[in-house]
């Protein structure tokens, strides 16, 4: 109809001839263009912003209430500590309508001591993303799948689960959901699209973007960063990095990577016989496979002339 009539705005009123919106014909493109957009009761898109748990805590937390933020997320590389449950606690009284995510944790026991503080969601993952050495240098974690698994055993049911971290390939978030997550968090994937904020490099001929994790020297030399790694108070050089700098090959639109990365996920669900995440969480089974068994299932005896979009061996 507004097209047909050349309109470009629509005043919407209720009984009482009120005025209750305004419909434009943005809105509609937007809504045609982005359909499964995340957007709130007004139309607006949805906005969560990361906390820490220092002392300007509350004080970050009330500026993002009042600018319209929908929900927190308390971040920390050790999410089973008494001040990130503290931290929940708080924005839960203070904050009673924002949801809460917090995280990480890699054990049944963080994530039951997040939900009994208030926590809305849970994220999962100590050490498996690809910049992190959590592992390595502190020696503390717990493989992706496994943490998943253990988690969802314990919680199920109670509040949603993000894995965050240790996916390479749109198969590993297939089997992230298989074994218990809601949904992903995903960082060196994203890390090397247009969008990413990395500055770009060429080497050897080919575009580079840079990236680097939260726990590496360069982050935590930001104060706000060293927060989440508990060193805020800590000189700059007797910082202590659990994450490396890198780069990554360049990948073009972000688009066309969420493409691919849904475009697998749904292919592995048809796989499995299944319609939805839920049924994707109640009747997959796992397998353990071997060196020889990986091996065998990456590309193999063969020299690859033309690279896959979604498929690259580093």
């Amino acid at each position: 109809m507004m097209y047909e009539n050349r309109i470009e705005k629509v005043l919407v009123l209720d009984k009482a001839e009120k005025l209750t919106g305004l419909v434009t014909m943005k809105d509609i493109e937007k809504s045609e263009k982005h359909p499964n957009a995340t957007k709130d009761d007004a139309g607006q898109l949805r906005v969560g912003a990361a906390i820490g748990t220092g002392a300007e805590t509350f004080d970050r937390a009330k500026s993002l209430a009042d600018s319209g933020v929908d929900l927190f997320v308390v971040d920390s590389a050790h999410g089973h500590t008494k001040s990130v449950i503290e931290t929940v606690k708080m924005i839960k009284k203070e904050f009673p309508t924002k949801d809460v995510i917090a995280g990480n944790v890699a054990t049944p026991e963080g994530a039951e001591a997040l939900i009994e503080a208030g926590a809305d969601g849970i994220k999962i993952g100590m050490g498996p993303g690809s910049i992190c050495t959590t592992r390595i240098i502190a020696g503390i974690g717990v493989p992706q799948i496994s943490a998943i698994l253990t988690i969802y055993e314990k919680v199920k049911g109670k509040v949603p689960l993000i894995a965050d971290g240790g996916m390479r390939y749109s198969g590993d978030i297939a089997k992230a959901i298989a074994a218990g997550a809601d949904s992903v968090m995903l960082g060196s994937i994203f890390a090397g699209t247009e969008e990413a904020p990395g500055e770009f490099e060429l080497y050897q001929g080919r575009s580079f973007k840079t990236y680097r994790g939260m726990g590496s020297l360069g982050a935590m030399s930001k104060r706000d960063d060293s927060n989440r790694y508990f060193q805020e108070d800590i000189d700059a050089e007797k910082l202590v990095p659990e994450g490396v700098e890198g780069r990554v090959p360049y990948k073009g639109w972000a688009i066309n990577v969420i493409n691919q990365l849904i475009g697998g996920l749904r292919q592995s669900m048809g796989y499995v016989g299944c319609k939805n995440i839920q049924e994707m969480k109640e009747n997959s089974r796992f397998v353990e496979i071997t060196n020889a068994g990986m091996t065998e299932s990456h590309v193999h005896d063969v020299q690859i002339t033309k690279e896959a979009p979604n498929y690259q061996r580093s």
